[in-house]
């Protein structure tokens, strides 16, 4: 069974650090757009905090998780800005508290739960340990769409490693969700670490293959950057294809972002 600690672990320290980098801020710099469209600070926190309680609810209250659930398929379009929305209207220092208590809560509920327990989610059900990867990787993303708002670098670290395992174990999942078939080979992933380590999955003598750094491939798989911004690359006309389409979160595919250099003018912010 796989122990969800050193994941929950990693997922307060990204969650420490996003919280640094909020807790400062003055009204009008909640107020900062970010790169996703109609969202700002205040809206990307606000979501963290709607999902870390959806989480807690999936792990602690099924019941009550069944009915967001529905509410959801009620609105597919629209639940996920409209819970952001929400959040975003409550003053800095009460939404700030809000996801604070809430990613407490979650941490404690999935450290505190059974061995081998999985929980529903808007995907497939999840342990512990899966549960925890999904918040780290959004907030690892949400909070690149933050600190992109407020114009600073971050050092990346190598808890990336977790969402690049998710957004290597969501290929299939990126086709599907697009209505076209999975690829039926097993493609080779290397990716290097920010510590320098090499990350790879899949055989070594695959024709389809994908490297890069590590940090890259996550801004991919979260489409927080564009492909042609990012030093990924593709061997195989599939590897190709999933780089173009490739997705770490549940939910309808998105549109990503458009190229800092041009190019498709047309595409979307990725929520």
């Amino acid at each position: 069974m796989s122990d969800p600690t050193p994941v929950c672990d990693d997922l307060r320290e990204e969650s420490d650090e996003l919280d640094r980098l909020v807790a400062g801020l003055d009204a009008g710099q909640w107020a900062l757009a970010t790169p996703a469209a109609g969202w700002t600070v205040a809206h990307q926190i606000a979501h963290l905090a709607w999902t870390d309680r959806s989480a807690l609810l999936a792990v602690t209250d099924q019941e009550g998780f069944g009915a967001l659930v529905d509410k959801a398929l009620a609105a597919p379009d629209s639940f996920v800005d409209q819970g952001a929305a929400e959040g975003a209207r409550l003053p800095p220092a009460e939404l700030l508290a809000r996801w604070r208590e809430g990613r407490t809560a979650l941490d404690e509920a999935l450290r505190a739960a059974p061995v081998g327990a999985r929980f529903p989610w808007y995907g497939p059900p999840m342990s512990g340990a899966s549960m925890a990867t999904g918040r780290l990787m959004e907030t690892w993303a949400h909070g690149q769409d933050v600190a992109d708002a407020l114009g600073v670098v971050r050092t990346p670290t190598d808890r990336l490693g977790h969402v690049v395992r998710i957004g290597v174990r969501a290929r299939n999942f990126a086709f599907q969700a697009r209505g076209l078939p999975a690829p039926a080979e097993e493609f080779r992933v290397e990716v290097r670490a920010p510590s320098g380590k090499l990350w790879a999955y899949g055989p070594e003598d695959a024709a389809q293959r994908v490297t890069g750094p590590a940090l890259d491939f996550c801004l991919l798989v979260t489409q927080r950057a564009h492909r042609a911004d990012l030093a990924v690359r593709a061997e195989g006309p599939d590897a190709d294809r999933w780089l173009d389409i490739a997705q770490a979160f549940a939910g309808p595919p998105g549109n990503g972002r458009a190229p800092k250099s041009g190019g498709d003018a047309g595409q979307g912010a990725a929520r």
